[in-house]
Order: structure tokens, then sequence, then C-alpha cells
């Protein structure tokens, strides 16, 4: 590990004649250890570089399949690959691009009871992840283990990417002490992305993970970049360390991992509060008045829709409580079942007690009950 072969210095010959990098960085690239939670849109292109780079040793994190939506921006997989584990195509993707790394594949999701396990074998962790509940949890865990955050988020057009908890730099609970509202922040699930930005994205984190091995240039830790694909133009927030930060502070009062869908107020499922799309249709056929309430936005329906639905996206909701009746049965769906799960909630803490989540949502309903619908 300390020194390159013959046809290592030949692979990385553009990298040895930097002096930025030289034989000394690319052997500190072959001693590097990274972790990269996530291998969808972002995952895919930090995954793709840093392997062609030589990066040592490259943990690979996922629990999910490779979807047929997938396609459009993840670019680690092909229409052949769907339905298969998005880890074992990753692994098999990237040490063909590369023999001469060694990948450790951990096919499970990343948790508060096993964070710690997977994540203190690594020097760095990239964040590929596209959920509140993990990015906290993700970085708690590396304000704990002293390992730096490569950060990221993406939405149609727009990208963010700081370094967070390096160097006793700020943490994202600087910069988000609390967890948005469910449902108040649309993901690339509910609003889109545009499929060319987690590549730029994801490619900034590799370019951010090179740098902290290397100890070259100016990381983004105490900054956050802001990439509007709009108008083609990058800004810059400055950052600063919270002192009263829960996990970074003076005092911290996170010492150890929690309950991160519960700090996001994730409800869990409860079959009391589910309907089943099999269920449903036997309800809809037997002629019962039941309500559809449809909470995603208009631009999903022009894709796919339940008849004689009521649209009412999720953050319209709360100020349109008027338009629903508490005295019917509401059917609440979205895309696969998550917001309409946050809704629920919603509505049951207004006083609705007739209220159902489809289990699914709209795709499930597709799937189960009307094959005319598209899957999205």
């Amino acid at each position: 590990m300390d020194h390159l072969s013959t046809e290592e210095i030949q692979r990385y010959s553009r990298h040895l004649l930097m002096p930025e990098v030289s034989p000394e960085g690319q052997i500190k690239l072959k001693q590097a250890k990274v972790l990269i939670v996530g291998l969808g849109g972002l995952g895919s292109p930090a995954a793709y570089y840093l392997a062609a780079a030589g990066v040592g040793m490259l943990g690979l994190a996922d629990f999910d399949q490779v979807e047929l939506t997938n396609l459009q921006r993840q670019i680690l997989y092909n229409s052949e690959n769907v339905g298969k584990s998005k880890v074992e195509i990753a692994e098999n993707r990237l040490q063909s691009i590369n023999p001469f790394i060694h990948i450790i594949s951990h096919k499970i999701k990343l948790s508060a009871k096993n964070a710690f396990d997977i994540m203190k074998k690594y020097d760095i962790i990239i964040d590929g992840t596209d959920n509140f509940s993990s990015r906290y949890l993700i970085n708690d865990a590396c304000v704990l283990l002293n390992k730096p955050d490569v950060y990221r988020s993406v939405y149609r057009f727009e990208g963010k990417v700081s370094v967070f908890a390096f160097n006793n730099g700020p943490c994202y609970r600087c910069l988000y002490p609390e967890s948005p509202l469910p449902g108040s922040v649309p993901g690339c699930a509910e609003g889109g992305v545009l499929g060319v930005l987690p590549g730029i994205i994801g490619s900034l984190q590799a370019v951010e993970a090179i740098k902290l091995i290397l100890g070259k240039g100016n990381t983004l830790s105490g900054r956050l970049l802001l990439f509007d694909g709009m108008d083609l133009k990058f800004t810059e927030m400055a950052l600063r360390k919270n002192p009263q930060c829960a996990v970074c502070g003076i005092e911290p009062t996170i010492t150890k991992l929690t309950d991160y869908r519960e700090f996001c107020g994730s409800p869990e499922n409860d079959e009391q509060w589910e309907i089943s799309p099999k269920n449903l249709k036997k309800i809809l056929n037997q002629g019962d008045k039941v309500v559809l309430l449809d909470v995603r936005n208009p631009e999903e329906v022009k894709i796919s829709n339940i008849q004689n639905s009521i649209l009412i996206p999720l953050p319209d909701l709360p100020r349109r409580l008027a338009e629903l009746n508490k005295n019917e049965m509401i059917i609440v769906y979205c895309r696969i079942g998550e917001r309409s799960m946050n809704a629920v909630e919603l509505l049951k803490k207004a006083g609705f007690e007739k209220v159902r989540n489809l289990t699914g949502g709209i795709n499930a309903w597709a799937e189960q009950v009307d094959h005319s619908l598209v899957k999205y």
C-alpha cells in the first residue's frame, strides 16, 4: 500500500503529473477509505470517479433495488439491472473500472444500531441519501466519530454541497438545528430532478473527498456551495459553527445515536390507518361512499390518477382542511404512500377519524388493481 505498481503508475499517470497529487498523493488515495451511503443519482457519479481515481477502499451502502425510474439519473445502472440489488451491480461495475481497489458492500439500511460499526472503518463519509432522517443520522455519527461528512442535496435544477464535521467546523445541525415538518420540503420523488444535476453535484462531492484525502486546497468546510442549473451559476454562503449545537456545540446534548425517524417526524406505519389497494377496490366495487384524496403535486396527476379524486397537494392541506368532511371516509394517496402517510397524521391531529392511507400509493394501485396506469 506504500508504493505504486508499474501498471498503477500508467493508470494514474495524469494524476502523477500534477504537483498537487504526484506519486505521494496517489499513494494517499490508495491508502484512503471512503464510504458512500446511498448509491442513487449522487452516489453513482461519486463512486465512479473515486473508483477511477484509485481510492484504495471504497465502501458502498444501500439496501435498495434498481427501478426503471432510477435510470434517468443513476448512471451506475442500465435497463438490464432493473429489479436487482444496487450494491451488487455497483460493486461489479466499479471493480471492472478499477481492479486495483478494494470494494466493501454493505447491503443494509444504515440505522442508529449499525452506523457506528459500519462508519468507523472509513476515513470519509459521502452522504448520497435522499431523506432527512438519514442526513441527521450520518451527520451525528460523523461528529461523534470525528469523520468528515461530505454533504449535498438536489432538487429540480438546484443543488447544494458542503463538508461538515471537519477540523472542528460546523455540522449539518449547525445549518439545520431542527428537521423541517414532514412534507414541507419536497424531495426528488415529489418534485423531480433534472437527470444531469446529480452528476454535477455528485462529482463535486468526489472532488471534495479527494481534496480531503490529499490535504490540498480549500474544502467546503464552513461554506455552503449553491448551484443553480437554470441560470448556470454558483453562489456561496458562509457557515458558522453554532456554539449551542446539540451535537458539536460546547455542551452537546446528543452523545449517542437516536431514533431519527421520530426526530424528523416521520410517522411509523400503523395498520389501523392503512388500507391496501385490493381492499379499496372492494369498497369501491360495493358502492360505499369514500373520498379519494390525492396529495401529490399537479404535475404528477398528468402522469396517472385515480378517477374521481380530489387533489389537495400536501403543502396546501393545512389551510384547506375546511374542504373536507370529518364524517366521510377519506382515503389518502400519493405516489408510494409516504406523503399520504404524513397527510393522514395531519388529518388525525385535526380531528379526522375516518381517514386511511393507501398503502404503496398510486404505484401500488397501478400494480395490483389498475394495470392501465403508469408507475413512475
